[in-house]
């Protein structure tokens, strides 16, 4: 182990001479000591975690665990959960937008379950990240009803422009041949997610049904679907990504890891509580089933992962 002046914390070294410990494949690997530390280190520790690593062995262990994640579920978990929370949406963006097919439920979920706080420093990140606008990639790259990249998710509600914004949509949707789609987009942009609710539930004491049952009509067309998208997440982020995980595709893995840690901390029981109602299961079994290939090579490195990935389902 390469000498270092760093005065860090001794448990931050202990934790990076385990962390090489795998990486480098010298020694021998201590799977629960592993499943601890991404479970129970916060991002701030994480940050000196890092630090530690490239003074005691001059390399930078964010970057190796990237390099070995496209094919690694826990060097993917691991990556996830040691990088900045700016840094990693700023990323999960990108590669939604340019990744191959653009990837509109991802695109929704950072956009419309971040605090405009971080929305801000997102697109910050990405600006500095890739030299280039976060709202004019998504609005080259995206079509339809989709088209903003950022929302305010704070201030106050108002009532009365709730019932005024309201109307405001069922003119555009109801009164002509064709879906006012700008002004849609317009109200749903620009005010912040209380207000949003607002206007959903002015909008069905006016009307008598749910604003996303207008967006149903023939004439809404794929614009309908990609704003009822947009509408559930806001209403309910936790039914949002319980159905995310419910999704049965290629990137099905992808999505069990990421919605686990972006939302340990944050709502991960209620989503758990929301997949459980649709399914009769939970987080945890989907988890085990998911890693559970006792014929694979990577049986190990699988329950590492699927261990953590249940470790922070039950963090509060």
């Amino acid at each position: 182990m390469a000498s270092s002046s760093f005065q860090g914390n001794e448990r931050y070294e202990l934790d990076c001479q385990i962390l090489h410990h795998y990486l480098s494949g010298n020694g021998t690997i201590n799977s629960q000591k592993l499943v601890d530390i991404f479970v129970h280190r916060s991002y701030f520790e994480f940050k000196l975690i890092r630090q530690t690593y490239a003074a005691l062995y001059g390399q930078n262990v964010l970057h190796l665990f990237s390099n070995i994640q496209r094919n690694n579920p826990f060097a993917r978990a691991a990556y996830l959960r040691m990088i900045e929370p700016q840094e990693r949406d700023a990323e999960i963006t990108r590669n939604s937008l340019f990744g191959g097919s653009v990837n509109l439920n991802t695109l929704i979920e950072i956009a419309c379950t971040r605090p405009s706080s971080e929305l801000q420093c997102i697109k910050q990140t990405y600006r500095s990240r890739y030299n280039s606008e976060l709202e004019q990639a998504v609005t080259t790259k995206v079509s339809g009803g989709f088209k903003e990249s950022c929302r305010n998710c704070g201030g106050r509600v108002d009532m009365s422009m709730a019932m005024c914004d309201a109307k405001i949509l069922y003119e555009a949707v109801e009164s002509g041949r064709t879906v006012d789609q700008k002004t849609i987009i317009s109200i749903l942009s620009h005010r912040n997610s209380g207000q949003v609710k607002a206007i959903l539930v002015s909008y069905k004491q006016l009307y008598g049904h749910e604003f996303c049952k207008s967006l149903k009509q023939s004439k809404c067309g794929q614009f309908g679907r990609e704003v009822r998208i947009v509408i559930r997440c806001i209403q309910n982020p936790e039914k949002f990504f319980a159905k995310q995980l419910r999704m049965k595709n290629a990137d099905a893995r992808e999505i069990l890891i990421r919605i686990v840690i972006t939302r340990s901390e944050i709502d991960i029981k209620d989503v758990n509580k929301a997949f459980a109602a649709k399914t009769g299961s939970s987080i945890e079994k989907l988890v085990r089933r998911e890693f559970n290939n006792i014929n694979s090579k990577d049986h190990k490195t699988n329950n590492i992962t699927a261990d953590i990935l249940i470790g922070l389902t039950k963090r509060s």
